[in-house]
């Protein structure tokens, strides 16, 4: 078989080269941009329209969905609120993933 250099894909990559609290990260920041992005398409507001609610601009609008930028806590919930949606912080699903840290 003929390996790239970075491995076959993406997740070959990330499981050799992230931590776990990284990768753990990065999940969490893709689902919360998954649901900004399900939530403004299912509301059928364009990137704009969701400008002018939020005050956040267009452009980095862009960036976040697609994943380019990481968002600071406040422009999450400026999207989140412009959405008529809020941040909730709730228990990890597995207690024992954290036991070790």
């Amino acid at each position: 078989m003929n390996k790239k250099a970075i491995g076959d894909s993406w997740t070959d990559f990330e499981r050799e080269h992230l931590t776990r609290e990284e990768l753990a990260a990065s999940d969490l920041r893709i689902a919360l941009m998954d649901q900004i992005v399900k939530a403004r398409k299912s509301r059928g507001l364009s990137q704009r329209e969701l400008e002018r609610l939020s005050g956040v601009r267009q452009p980095v609008i862009a960036r976040l969905e697609r994943g380019e930028t990481s968002a600071q806590i406040d422009t999450i919930t400026r999207l989140l609120s412009a959405l008529g949606m809020k941040l909730a912080v709730v228990p990890a699903e597995t207690p024992a993933e954290h036991a070790a840290v």
